[in-house]
């Protein structure tokens, strides 16, 4: 179970890449924020261990409203201008001082038009939505992508909740969850074309799934290589 420093006296950090216009079918609406080092998807799992007080409150409210709460990604600078609310799940775990296990599932994108610091926790004002490109995506990056996938399960990178669902129309979500590099992820998140996305992401899975083969090669080498250098040929 995930636990995440959380963070509420924030600036937003305007990011390279978001466009000026939306395909927002909403007007704007206020949103609980929670702040975290993670980026999550819609449709996909993120469990969350909950124990500072204000967090207490707002997943409490969200849990008794059925009610969804943002998620966005927290950096030094501040928090980032764009992210997904989630819907509690499932509550694994109770406990007497009010602090809980929950398992969360994610739902809608949204950029952040203004920060409302009225309460214990953060608000936001906020537009959603969803993909401008409703092209379908060529059987062949969508191969690749799945390709990477068994690559990146057989390297232990997986979900962090359940398994990916590849019957997911948005697939590149699925297939990236599991992925630590918060930065990408972010960009994945705020792109609005499937197959752009898809695109994106094996262009960096051809370059970080070799990477990660050599430390793991690296990593089963070290025991026997007591000069403790790389062993030769990687």
């Amino acid at each position: 179970m995930r636990s995440f420093r959380a963070f509420t006296r924030c600036r937003v950090i305007v990011n390279v890449r978001l466009r000026a216009g939306h395909n927002s079918t909403m007007p704007s609406r206020l949103i609980p924020i929670f702040p975290l080092q993670v980026v999550v998807f819609p449709r996909t799992r993120l469990p969350l261990h909950i124990f500072e007080e204000r967090y207490k409150e707002m997943v409490g409210n969200a849990i008794r409203d059925e009610s969804e709460f943002g998620v966005v990604l927290a950096k030094e600078q501040g928090i980032v201008n764009a992210g997904c609310t989630v819907l509690v799940d499932q509550v694994l775990q109770m406990y007497p001082d009010g602090r809980m296990d929950i398992i969360t599932r994610g739902q809608r994108r949204f950029e952040i038009v203004s920060l409302d610091e009225e309460k214990e926790y953060l608000q936001a004002q906020v537009d959603f939505f969803d993909d401008d490109d409703a092209a379908p995506t060529a059987d062949n990056v969508r191969a690749e992508a799945l390709l990477h996938y068994q690559d990146l399960r057989q390297l232990g990178v997986s979900p962090a909740f359940g398994e990916a669902d590849l019957a997911d129309p948005q697939l590149s979500f699925q297939l990236a969850q599991g992925l630590p590099d918060l930065d990408f992820l972010s960009l994945l998140l705020r792109n609005r074309s499937e197959s752009g996305r898809l695109k994106e992401l094996n262009q960096y899975l051809t370059q970080y799934i070799p990477r990660r083969r050599t430390i793991e090669r690296v990593k089963e080498l070290a025991p026997t290589n007591g000069h403790g250098g790389i062993p030769k040929g990687l």
